[in-house]
């Protein structure tokens, strides 16, 4: 019964009664199931590396095999467009959160008054940039020198690694979110944090619309499309997006609306199944605002230093999760961790608020992919008639006299 809701129903559910054991069980209760807590937060952070490795390493060889200037195009502007989307979400972030957040609630939100009796350490096999460095090599070379074995092999193992979240993760995050508000409400921190949560996704939501609106501005100044009706024309696939928190779910009504935009059925089948995997502006903009707010919660600076590292590395990981459930946020827990300074216990708040909207990015990202086929499929009438005018000199008999 309980899976039947959903996974956001379940965080729900969770969160609902994370408050009712933290403000009613005894502290012994609250210290076992910090240990619990403590001990998953260890085993995400193996996971992590070889969420990396499995997943972006097939990516990679799959975009490597089928390479050619269109594809790349698409590829680039994507990346582009999750780049930037961050950066702006950043700036956005910067700029708000310090006036918006009471720098009072830092010691509410970073001090834990009931601590676990024990945490089972799991050292992760390698650090993040490790991984990434790795999946990078194998990817690469395997596209390369056409290593069916190893190919087969990283088939299997992103397998494993999708299997491993969708049965071991997956299931056991709502009982992990539990335990942290849980833990909050016992130590009287929960009504510190609730309100700041809010204000960060407010303002989440207000960046991923802007975004949205900033990609379709651009498209239709390049396609000279009306944006607004573009837009509005991809609403179908957004709410889909966010009903089903699935970029791949949503494939078949994003395909209709493109191309109900006026985008040729060629460009539409090639740049909408494609960006579902690399596009991630939307997701990116929510892990930015998300973190930000987290930080400045707790009187800490948004680096800008340590945010251009955040964004590039989350852009490569993110490729790798979108049609996992939440994979965009655990796949960056480790990142976090390295370059933000987040502990398990803050980051688990990052995951709750993320997954309670998850819907939001995801329908940003598909939705922001129908701008960009705007944007390739006016490329490709313009290569068209290029290559429709190219002179015939070369076919032209030269004439003589006689």
């Amino acid at each position: 019964m309980f899976r039947k809701i959903g996974l956001i129903g379940q965080l729900a559910v969770a969160i609902a009664l994370g408050a009712v054991v933290g403000a009613y069980a005894p502290g012994c209760i609250i210290r076992a199931l910090n240990s619990f807590s403590g001990t998953f937060g260890q085993f995400i952070k193996f996971v992590v590396p070889f969420i990396i490795v499995g997943l972006v390493t097939p990516a990679i060889v799959d975009t490597g095999r089928s390479a050619g200037r269109l594809l790349l195009l698409v590829m680039g502007i994507a990346y582009a467009s999750t780049i930037l989307s961050g950066a702006f979400a950043y700036v956005v972030s910067s700029m708000v959160f310090p006036m918006v957040m009471d720098a009072s609630t830092a010691a509410a939100a970073g001090v834990r008054d009931l601590s676990a009796y024990f945490i089972v350490k799991i050292p992760p096999v390698m650090d993040v940039t490790t991984a990434l460095v790795t999946a990078f090599m194998f990817g690469l070379g395997m596209s390369a020198v056409r290593a069916e074995p190893l190919v087969r092999a990283f088939n299997a193992l992103r397998d494993v690694v999708e299997l491993t979240i969708r049965r071991a993760v997956a299931p056991l995050l709502p009982l992990y979110i539990l335990v942290v508000i849980a833990d909050l409400t016992a130590s009287g921190r929960l009504l510190a944090v609730g309100g700041p949560c809010l204000k960060i996704m407010g303002l989440a939501m207000a960046v991923t619309s802007a975004v949205l609106v900033i990609q379709y501005v651009l498209a239709g100044l390049v396609a000279r499309r009306n944006p607004l009706k573009a837009l509005w024309t991809m609403m179908p696939a957004y709410l889909t997006g966010w009903g089903c928190c699935s970029s791949a779910a949503t494939i078949p009504v994003s395909l209709r609306q493109v191309r109900a935009n006026g985008v040729s059925g060629e460009t539409a089948d090639l740049v909408v199944p494609l960006c579902a995997n690399v596009h991630l502006a939307g997701s990116m903009a929510n892990m930015v605002v998300y973190t930000a707010g987290f930080l400045a919660m707790a009187g800490e600076p948004i680096g800008l230093t340590a945010y251009v590292e955040f964004i590039f590395m989350v852009s490569i990981v993110a490729v790798a999760s979108p049609g996992i459930p939440g994979g965009v946020v655990l796949a960056s827990a480790a990142i976090a961790e390295t370059t933000l300074g987040f502990t398990p216990e803050r980051y688990a708040l990052v995951i709750a608020t993320y997954m309670a909207l998850d819907g939001m990015g995801t329908a940003c990202n598909l939705t922001g992919d129908g701008a960009i086929a705007l944007v390739v499929d006016r490329f490709r009438c313009q290569q068209s008639t290029i290559n429709n005018q190219q002179p015939t000199i070369n076919n032209q008999q030269p004439t003589t006299n006689d």
